[in-house]
């Protein structure tokens, strides 16, 4: 082998820190409303073929029936035997404001330590980007199947501890080839949910040849954006990849400097102090288990149950677990304004327990208010009321979509953009709460841990709407 000069040690080959053509490439897929493998008006009778053409099945049944789960007799802990996947334990949250507010609660939360990875492949046809879509069965799911990424797939599952069959594409996302990325991130799941609980955002290109299983259809992001106004067809974890596309600012111009939005989210970061620590799940106050349900006194938040699944194109075809099932349907919206012709929202810096970071960015509103109807209107979350009722002139989007169904059960959100005028939505928000353009969240979406998940699912309807380009 012949030795290394000094000329290659001291001078290595330099390349470009960005790929100048992506935001063009990318923008060509969501102007093209058709393409190449499917029709988009044909996407929701391909997702029922696929449906009847597997045993699906979801049954609820009481704990004692769930199959390697248990609650550990000293913690209460709902567990598997074999010590992965995930649990069902307590959370005691105590947040403290910097004007000496203080908050407390206690609540069951799931507690799954490993990173997934939910991939997107993307590959050029006739010069069109397009997106590798899974029709993927969710046992939370309401209509079992919705379109789902190329991979959305635990460390478990891809590592082989199901000992399911292997993960399709998986080896585009854990060894992608030189060039080939994208987008790759770390990104929160739901901090009310999960315990700083993190899955690895990914969109990979391919210029090999990939022939799609029957379960799986290309489309270009002029689809994706179609669909994305249809209720439950566009899961979640599509929804948190899609807010990664490179999208170009064509405005350039916001209220804030991105210096001075930094320093806004690092000062709404310094103000609380929070204290979030896990706790055996037989601690946590206030809620009461019984032989199919742990529900919350009062009736409100969400309830943890138990089913049986089976699902006849997963890597494992049949399983019993947990799931959290919320008590009602929420709402997550973005208040629009413009500024001088340049579209700005309006994010809250929320606090949630489960944060690795305790404060992440949020949708202006992200509420369930079936949990706040008991409050006079004045005492209810700020602009609650106003995105509850906003007229249908006012209304930019809306469509009803799917939290993450491999966990939660019949969880859906409302998804709103609600445009408002000066006297709903002032100029000088309130205490936690910024106006932001949308090519500063794209900005701000590309590292991990700015923008909650809701906040991500909002940002990719934003690039539904042809907001973000």
């Amino acid at each position: 082998m012949p030795a290394l000069s000094a000329t290659t040690l001291t001078h290595p080959v330099l390349r470009p820190r960005r790929e100048a053509s992506a935001v063009e490439r990318y923008a060509r897929s969501a102007e093209a409303l058709e393409g190449a493998a499917i029709r988009t008006a044909d996407v929701p009778a391909w997702l029922e073929e696929r449906r009847r053409a597997h045993d699906f099945r979801v049954d609820r049944i009481p704990f004692a029936e769930l199959r390697g789960w248990d609650f550990a007799p000293d913690t209460g802990n709902l567990v598997h035997s074999s010590g992965r996947f995930f649990s069902v334990e307590g959370l005691d949250a105590t947040v403290t404001d910097d004007d000496g507010t203080v908050t407390t609660w206690r609540q069951p939360i799931i507690k799954q330590p490993e990173v997934g990875i939910l991939g997107l492949l993307v590959k050029e046809f006739d010069g069109v980007p397009h997106f590798l879509m899974q029709a993927k069965m969710e046992p939370g799911n309401p209509n079992l199947l919705q379109l789902s990424p190329t991979v959305q797939a635990t460390r478990s599952n891809y590592t082989g501890a199901h000992r399911g069959a292997p993960v399709r594409y998986i080896d585009h996302f854990v060894s992608p080839e030189a060039g080939s990325v994208v987008a790759d991130v770390l990104q929160s799941e739901h901090g009310s949910w999960f315990y700083r609980k993190s899955n690895r955002n990914m969109i990979v290109e391919t210029t090999a040849d990939v022939e799609p299983h029957e379960d799986f259809r290309w489309l270009t992001l002029g689809q994706l954006a179609r669909l994305l106004h249809q209720d439950d067809v566009v899961n979640m974890d599509t929804r948190t990849v899609l807010s990664a596309v490179p999208y170009a600012d064509p405005h350039g111009r916001a209220k804030l400097r991105d210096a001075e939005l930094h320093s806004w989210f690092t000062g709404q970061r310094a103000r609380h102090t929070v204290s979030a620590e896990r706790v055996p799940l037989a601690d946590v106050t206030g809620w009461t288990r019984g032989k199919e349900t742990i529900e919350h006194d009062e009736g409100r938040y969400f309830k943890v149950v138990a089913v049986s699944v089976r699902a006849g194109n997963r890597e494992v075809t049949g399983w019993t677990q947990p799931l959290f099932e919320p008590v009602r349907n929420g709402i997550a919206a973005f208040v629009l304004r413009h500024f001088d012709g340049v579209p700005h929202v309006l994010a809250h810096a929320r606090v949630e327990g489960g944060f690795l970071d305790a404060v992440e960015l949020g949708p202006t509103v992200q509420y369930t208010p079936a949990n706040y109807a008991h409050l006079p209107v004045a005492e209810q979350p700020p602009f609650l009321d106003l995105v509850r009722t906003a007229h249908p002139d006012r209304i930019r989007y809306e469509a009803v979509h799917s939290e993450e169904g491999g966990r939660f059960l019949n969880a859906g959100s409302r998804y709103l953009v609600v445009e408002a005028d000066a006297s709903q939505a002032p100029l000088d928000p309130p205490p936690g709460y910024q106006w932001v353009t949308p090519g500063q969240l794209t900005s701000l979406v590309r590292h991990g841990h700015y923008l909650n998940v809701q906040a991500r699912t909002l940002l990719a309807c934003l690039g539904a709407m042809g907001l973000t380009a």
